[in-house]
């Protein structure tokens, strides 16, 4: 159970179970009701597979960098991040080895992308792209803070993905909004908030982060502008969807956006701690799960 805990540590499996919540609210949202009772069932599995793999993979490309930071006793982390829950980085710290955890990668990729190929064919598409645009991702840590775009690109693609598995030929207005609000969210509320937390750490290795690179008062901007335009399009969202859902839905959309993003990024704004930018990215990392609530109650009401 230890060594399996490695493993799960190595794919940041907390997070990842509350970022499957992410792919459930697009498709519900988009459905307005359940899909049958087998593509709930791989659709499950199907993405479990996809976020254990290509958080691994995270891991797995940044091994060099995460490993110099190990041997010169700087690897950040805190008991109050989300993705340190079990333990951060266990190739890096040679508890598991590397190529252990690229076979980990590996297995669980193979199973998402028989999933997907089994959802839609266009799903598989859309898990590969994911895939490569993580890689994309790691290697501009010390090249270029516009990482931070490619970012937004992977969050959504779970998402996407689960729409096209419940519905062939889904709304382009609706996937563009979708796209657009989960892209914002992920830049203004996890992205950049989580670099702010390694902003001294990044500094010293030569990474090339929006915190880094724009300063503090930039990237303050920047997220207030993102999340912000995420709150807006999360309830222009729900107009958009096949069912209706009543004013009350939107309101509640909308509050919901005020006390997970916009309120703690206020907070960010007055003290600009690093501590208060781990409280934006934590509670950021249960928006989705708060949305896919709202669209549930609406589905069995």
């Amino acid at each position: 159970m230890k060594r399996l805990k490695l493993f799960f540590a190595l794919s940041r499996t907390p997070h990842g179970l509350l970022d499957m919540a992410t792919p459930a609210f697009g498709a519900l949202l988009w459905l307005g009701a359940f899909p049958p009772p087998h593509i709930i069932f791989l659709g499950l599995i199907t993405t479990f597979a996809g976020y254990t793999s290509v958080y691994a993979l995270n891991d797995v490309i940044d091994f060099k960098s995460d490993r110099e930071k190990v041997k010169k006793g700087r690897l950040n982390g805190s008991g109050n991040d989300l993705d340190a829950v079990l333990v951060r980085h266990p190739m890096a710290q040679g508890l598991l080895s590397f190529r252990e955890g690229l076979l980990w990668s590996i297995a669980w990729g193979l199973l998402a992308m028989i999933g997907a190929y089994l959802l839609n064919p266009v799903c598989l598409i859309i898990f590969l792209v994911s895939c490569l645009l993580e890689t994309i991702y790691c290697l501009m840590w010390r090249v270029s803070p516009f990482r931070t775009i490619i970012s937004g690109g992977v969050k959504t693609t779970g998402a996407i993905a689960a729409v096209f598995a419940v519905d062939p030929d889904p709304s382009p207005l609706f996937v563009t909004t979708l796209f657009l609000c989960l892209f914002l969210w992920e830049v203004g509320g996890q992205n950049v908030p989580n670099d702010w937390t390694d902003i001294e750490e990044d500094r010293r290795f030569g990474a090339k982060t929006v915190p880094v690179q724009f300063g503090i008062e930039w990237s303050a901007r920047i997220m207030l502008v993102s999340l912000t335009a995420a709150v807006i399009m999360s309830g222009t969202l729900f107009y958009f969807s096949q069912t209706r859902f009543e004013f009350w839905f939107v309101l509640a959309v909308l509050s919901i956006g005020s006390i997970f993003l916009l309120f703690p990024c206020m907070q960010l704004l007055k003290n600009k701690a690093p501590k208060a930018a781990m409280t934006l990215f934590n509670k950021a990392s249960y928006y989705p799960m708060a949305l896919l609530t709202i669209v549930l109650i609406k589905i069995m009401i």
